[in-house]
């Protein structure tokens, strides 16, 4: 009698044989609960068409930017942005951001966002700010996948928002790349 592969169930083919009766055409495969579990995963996101890989990420950074100044067009001015034209290497890009601001109760800055255009997270850093913090600077390494626009964001207590970006070519990728 040729015995199927291992795994199979093959107590119905002994059973069988021993009762004077060949059901040749009976194997079920044993399948682990976890072997089942990531089966079923794997096919319902073939079937969705989701599947869990940065590189099908959407960037949304237009949409982080709307939300953040309220549908507000930002001004140039007020902020600068400071990072080097070519980072070598995309991991650990240095950066400094600064806002023109008094910083007093009448006029301080209370939050400054930065965003990357081009990685799978746009959302890179978000400063909260009060006429406590003195000064409306921060300075940070971010870590950036590609060549893109690096866009700073700040906004004013009485709501106004100002802008200022400046593209970083990155030779060596630092979000999976």
């Amino acid at each position: 009698m040729l015995l199927p592969p291992t795994g199979w169930n093959t107590g119905v083919l002994r059973d069988a044989a021993r009762a004077g009766r060949m059901e040749t055409d009976v194997m079920t495969l044993q399948v682990s609960r976890r072997q089942a579990l990531a089966l079923a995963a794997g096919g319902l996101a073939a079937a969705t068409g989701v599947l869990p890989t940065a590189a099908l990420a959407k960037n949304d950074a237009d949409e982080i930017i709307k939300s953040f100044t309220g549908g507000k067009e930002p001004l140039k001015g007020k902020v600068k942005l400071d990072l080097p034209e070519i980072a070598e290497n995309g991991n650990t890009v240095p950066m400094t951001v600064s806002v023109e601001s008094p910083m007093t109760d009448a006029s301080y800055v209370t939050e400054i966002l930065i965003v990357a255009d081009q990685n799978p997270r746009a959302g890179v850093v978000h400063f909260r700010l009060s006429p406590l913090s003195g000064v409306a600077e921060a300075n940070t390494r971010i870590r950036l996948a590609e060549t893109q626009n690096v866009i700073a964001l700040a906004k004013m207590n009485d709501g106004a928002v100002f802008t200022d970006s400046k593209l970083v070519k990155v030779t060596i990728g630092g979000c999976g790349g």
